[in-house]
């Protein structure tokens, strides 16, 4: 099969138990589209595949940097389409799995990138600061105001580029990609993600975190990162416990909402319910679509 499969969707519908299941019907690679996950020790906060949910299918871009290296969306095309193309010389299907919208079109579209080297982080701004900041030297952006991630990359980006990071965004596909979608009914998600969040903090998310905190780290994937922000701050004494768990489902709900926004509007999806009482009949599904595609 000469194409590129990407499997993405929100946390906590499934699409690490599809990939494995995909990968062995159509002798797929594994290759990481979740940002987090590229990040060694962020494994319980980030969802990451274990060794044993892997199955012996070669997995990709997975723990390649540590927690205090630079890595962005430059570094992130430029790995992914040298996987996708081993990949593909190797005679096997390349699968990316992950939900940051933003690795999986820098790494199949046709995106002008560079190295970024303007790092500030901009920690004496709220997020609405850092907006009107940006809107000031790049007063036509679209960006959603309230992602201080990506905020803040437009905003290095345009201090590092004089222009807008809009203007790297090109439709051109590079690959013949076929993508699948999984999600589920608003409710049924955002239950997931309260429980996910819990057993998450049963299995020792707290004791992941500190042991980057106690070492005095505060780089990017930490300050930033769903999980690892809200427990910065209750180990800093900003919040209760209880009000650290609330804030990671709180913020894990907005971040899903933000995920269905990008992949609607910027990549041609075909969605896939989740069934989650037979997850076989999402397999057969999704499977059935892709071999008639």
């Amino acid at each position: 099969m000469n194409k590129v499969i990407v499997i993405t969707g929100p946390t906590a519908v499934g699409k690490t138990k599809l990939s494995i299941e995909i990968a062995k019907k159509y002798n797929g690679e594994i290759i990481n589209a979740d940002a987090v996950q590229v990040y060694k020790g962020l494994d319980i906060g980030s969802a990451k595949v274990t060794e044993e949910e892997k199955e012996n299918i070669p997995h990709h871009l997975f723990d390649i940097k540590e927690v205090d290296e630079e890595y962005t969306i430059y570094h992130y095309q430029q790995d992914a389409r040298r996987v996708i193309e081993d990949i593909q010389k190797r005679g096997k299907t390349p699968i990316l799995v992950g939900g940051t919208g933003l690795y999986i079109k820098s790494a199949l579209y046709d995106y002008k990138l560079s190295e970024e080297k303007e790092s500030e982080m901009y920690e004496d701004l709220t997020t609405e600061e850092l907006y009107n900041n940006l809107l000031k030297v790049d007063k036509d952006i679209i960006i959603d105001k309230n992602n201080r991630h990506r905020l803040i990359r437009a905003l290095n980006y345009y201090k590092e580029n004089n222009e807008s990071i809009n203007n790297n965004k090109t439709n051109k596909l590079l690959y013949n990609t076929i993508f699948i979608g999984l999600t589920t009914d608003r409710k049924e998600l955002y239950n997931r993600i309260n429980k996910r969040v819990d057993t998450m903090m049963k299995n020792g998310l707290l004791e992941e975190v500190k042991s980057f905190y106690d070492k005095g780290i505060k780089t990017k994937p930490l300050l930033n990162g769903i999980g690892y922000k809200e427990l910065y701050k209750y180990l800093e004494g900003n919040y209760t416990y209880e009000e650290a768990v609330e804030k990671i489902k709180q913020n894990s709900r907005h971040y899903a909402k933000r995920q269905y926004t990008f992949f609607n509007h910027q990549l041609p999806v075909t969605w896939f319910e989740t069934d989650f009482n037979d997850f076989n009949n999402t397999i057969k599904k999704v499977s059935d679509y892709i071999k008639n595609n």
